[in-house]
């Protein structure tokens, strides 16, 4: 064992440094060093495996007060009084982006700044065997000097300014889902649905939450929805939706029509490319989902969703 500071190398020393804060942290703190002298720290590192409490102690204080002596002492005004807050400006992906190639100690020391909440949702995205190093790191953050991490913040702050602007990204999802297939021919959607429900089951309960089909809105939508709908598309798209469906469902619709238009509408005769009644059908549909979005109505609840009595 190493007992014996004063017959320590300037190497040992840096050796030891490396050894009790971490590679990544000790290099955030002496950051001029070339490429062949972090290999001799490297090799060295391998000889001072087992040394003192004492002996670290002692190492530890000594590069403390040179480091805030000679390379980080700052005028008091210069110093952030807050160097982490950058981090309030940063959306959940951005902080994942941020700190996922960082060292465990960083990682702690970084969600030690953030809220209980935001915490946990990034903690969450790390792997199991990140996740671990990372809390018994949050554990034993009292042995890092200040200037450390001021040094950390400062070179996080950096970094979170190369980041990409977006506010958010979609990871997909049932909605997403939904909307991707709703850009498919008709026979084709239908199929991915019927193998989605054997093949995942929970997936296509999550994607029907979102799906709204041309047939499905004659099942789904009360008159009144239904009137609004039809009305909100141009008549002669809606007489070619109807082509090849129901007598029941064109005599539905040209029911809830104003007298007007049901005095207009004329159904499409004859044989007409396909092409074209699954394009007046995704008319419809659109129309349908923009009167969700604007509020009309809402599909979990056209669908049967939870109520409460």
């Amino acid at each position: 064992m190493i007992s014996d500071y004063n017959r320590l190398s300037g190497l040992q020393k840096v050796a030891i440094l490396f050894s009790v804060l971490g590679e990544s942290l000790a290099l955030n703190l002496v950051n001029d060093l070339d490429k062949t002298e972090i290999r001799k720290i490297r090799a060295a590192m391998r000889g001072v495996n087992n040394v003192s409490f004492m002996v670290k102690k002692q190492v530890m204080e000594e590069f403390y007060f040179s480091f805030v002596s000679e390379k980080f002492v700052q005028e008091e005004n210069d110093e952030p009084k807050r160097p982490f807050d950058f981090l309030n400006d940063l959306t959940d992906e951005q902080l994942i982006a941020l700190v996922s190639s960082e060292d465990s100690r960083v990682v702690a020391i970084t969600l030690a700044q953030l809220e209980g909440e935001k915490r946990t949702k990034i903690l969450n995205r790390l792997d199991e065997a990140q996740k671990r190093e990372v809390l018994v790191s949050i554990g034993n953050l009292n042995d890092v000097p200040l200037e450390a991490v001021v040094q950390i913040a400062n070179k996080l702050n950096k970094k979170s300014k190369q980041l990409p602007k977006t506010v958010s990204f979609s990871r997909g999802g049932g909605k997403d889902l939904a909307e991707l297939l709703g850009e498919m021919p008709p026979e084709d959607e239908a199929i991915f649905m019927e193998n989605l429900e054997q093949e995942d089951p929970v997936l296509a309960e999550q994607v029907k939450k979102y799906r709204i089909t041309f047939e499905s809105i004659f099942e789904i939508f009360p008159d009144n929805l239904l009137r609004d709908l039809m009305n909100a598309v141009d008549l002669d798209a809606v007489s070619m939706a109807l082509k090849g469906m129901d007598q029941s469902i064109s005599d539905k619709v040209l029911g809830i029509l104003p007298k007007k238009k049901q005095a207009m509408f004329e159904p499409v005769e004859g044989a007409v490319p396909k092409r074209d009644v699954d394009n007046a059908r995704k008319t419809v549909v659109s129309a349908a989902k923009q009167m969700e979005k604007d509020g009309a109505f809402k599909l979990e609840d056209l669908l049967g969703g939870d109520t409460v009595e």
